[in-house]
């Protein structure tokens, strides 16, 4: 294969859910055929491209079924959750980006990898989880699953109890040289959905999945950090980072600096659970020797490619 340039292009879980009136596997179809169309006019300028995804809407329906099948079939584990999500997505972007390709008559082969993310049990999130899964529900119900199940459970901002699970660090992406390898075949890669499946290594050495959430950005930074990519894209529901974002004084931001953004980030200016995980990820990937990364949506990934919108953030 020729000399290309490489890029990890993040796409949210929640982009393939326009609205709650959009939320069926053919409407989630639709969502990822327009994300890939976008791709794929990346990759028919000449780049290799990665595409990693989030999976929280998804696991959230897996989870709701589980719920409303519980007096009939067994729960699913959250790293089969995870799993299940993977070959999902993976075979809707697969379909899409090959019937793409052939409108265009382009010759390209599309592998998605289930990937398996390596945590530490030691990671302090295990004794403090905090990310939020599945549906709300009322308090005797939580506390039920809490003394049942063994589940963390805390009250949501006054719209129910949710169950809560670790967000550990990612440590190592376990088929990274599998990756490594179609890309240097030449071809695209689907990976690391939903940050990996989270898997630890027991007193033994064998490997088993565990109840966790991995942040989707952090794991594809790592994974753009060992691909030594050219560049690491967050496709995202806004065109461009902001400053105040919905408040006074609101700024549009074509550009910052790796500095620009740690200083943005020691402000607060970033909400946390949305834009604040995207920025700690190209920071990551910055600092591990990364060149360039991009925040746009997807409808504006050919113009921001080109300078003409979202916003580029770079070592200076």
């Amino acid at each position: 294969m020729s000399e290309q340039k490489v890029a990890v292009v993040a796409v949210g879980g929640n982009s393939l859910i326009k609205d709650r009136n959009r939320q069926t596997i053919p409407d989630q179809y639709a969502a990822a055929a327009e994300s890939m169309g976008h791709i794929v006019d990346m990759i028919e300028t000449g780049w290799s491209v990665v595409i990693t995804h989030g999976n929280g809407p998804q696991v959230g329906f897996i989870l709701r079924r589980s719920e409303l099948a519980s007096h009939e079939l067994h729960a699913v584990p959250l790293d089969y959750c995870g799993a299940d999500t993977q070959g999902a997505i993976g075979h809707m972007f697969q379909l899409a980006l090959h019937n793409e390709f052939r409108k265009r008559g382009l010759q390209k082969q599309v592998a998605t990898i289930v990937t398996h993310t390596l945590v530490d049990r030691s990671d302090p999130a295990f004794r403090t989880p905090s990310k939020p899964i599945g549906s709300f529900m009322g308090k005797d119900e939580a506390l039920r699953h809490q003394e049942r199940d063994r589940w963390s459970v805390v009250e949501d901002a006054g719209r129910g109890w949710r169950r809560v699970v670790p967000s550990p660090v990612p440590i190592r992406i376990l088929q990274q040289a599998a990756i490594d390898a179609l890309v240097h075949a030449g071809v695209i890669v689907i990976a690391v959905g939903g940050g990996g499946i989270p898997v630890c290594v027991d007193e033994s050495g064998d490997l088993l999945g565990v109840e966790a959430v991995i942040d989707k950005d952090s794991a594809s930074a790592l994974l753009a950090s060992n691909l030594k990519a050219d560049l690491f894209l967050i496709s995202t529901a806004v065109e461009k980072v902001a400053l105040n974002f919905g408040k006074t004084g609101e700024r549009w931001l074509d550009h910052m600096s790796l500095s620009d953004a740690k200083r943005f980030l020691s402000e607060d200016q970033f909400a946390k659970g949305s834009m604040e995980p995207k920025i700690k990820a190209i920071i990551g990937f910055l600092e591990e020797g990364g060149k360039e990364a991009l925040i746009t949506n997807p409808e504006n990934i050919g113009r921001a490619l080109l300078g003409k919108a979202g916003t580029l953030v770079t070592q200076e």
